[in-house]
């Protein structure tokens, strides 16, 4: 596969993003997606042989704070084979040559699997967040974005 399966989304990925995204995440949040494409926030997708998204990443750049992830999500049956890498690959590309030194985002303290996602990829524990979400505890990760993505 190569780096031409990341793109920006469109309107019409809106409906195959929200069911990646009901399927993928234990706390979806339905409204970012459309809020994200209307915004002009950075909304990539990942595709598989021209298909349709199996995977889609949302980064909010803020001026003068680190770009913020809330979301990165890829069809449970399209994990492990790179697309979340490619993803996160594909927003760091995006974001290079902007006033933008370090990316966040949000991990379920109790996710392994995301973590050990995250921190394979060079991502650090900057602190715990006490029930950020419905389920419990949230880890706030970071990394520099010219740090290798892995």
């Amino acid at each position: 596969m190569s780096a031409s399966d990341v793109r920006p989304a469109t309107t019409a990925d809106l409906p195959r993003c929200r069911v990646i995204q009901s399927a993928a995440l234990s706390e979806p949040w339905p409204a970012l997606l459309p809020t994200a494409l209307e915004s002009g926030a950075t909304f990539l997708v990942v595709t598989a042989d021209g298909t349709d998204p199996v995977g889609y990443a949302v980064a909010f750049a803020v001026p003068g704070a680190p770009v913020y992830v809330p979301e990165l999500a890829v069809a449970p049956d399209r994990q492990g084979e790179g697309h979340g890498t490619r993803l996160l690959c594909g927003l760091v590309d995006d974001l290079a040559g902007s006033d933008h030194d370090r990316v966040r985002l949000t991990v379920r303290a109790d996710d392994d699997r995301a973590r050990e996602f995250y921190r394979a990829r060079g991502f650090s524990v900057l602190e715990r967040r006490p029930d950020h979400f419905e389920s419990g505890d949230g880890l706030l990760l970071e990394r520099r974005l010219d740090s290798p993505t892995g």
